[in-house]
């Protein structure tokens, strides 16, 4: 079982979730594991008068990538997990 935690583990560090805001004026990716790989920001938006603006967009992408990451890691360890609770006795699941 702990193989298998390992394994997902793995999988989810390559596993790649494109994040876009703004109309595609911020882009990120992240992977499985809750990691920021890179982020593009339309040059168009880098001025400063729109700072609040970019703040925003970059806070808004950043928030997005980190709960896609998650829901995907938990969709991924969810099945191993319901078989350990399966394994258990009744009044411990």
């Amino acid at each position: 079982m702990q193989n298998q935690m390992q394994n997902i583990q793995e999988k989810l560090a390559e596993e790649k979730l494109n994040v876009s805001v703004g109309g595609g004026m911020v882009n990120a990716v992240f992977n499985g594991k809750c990691e920021m790989l890179s982020i593009t920001i339309d040059p168009e938006v880098i001025s400063v008068e729109d700072k609040d603006m970019l703040e925003d967009l970059i806070t808004s992408a950043v928030n997005e990538g980190l709960k896609r990451s998650k829901d995907l890691a938990e969709e991924r360890t969810g099945s191993l997990l319901d078989g350990i609770s399966s394994m258990l006795p009744p009044g411990l699941r």
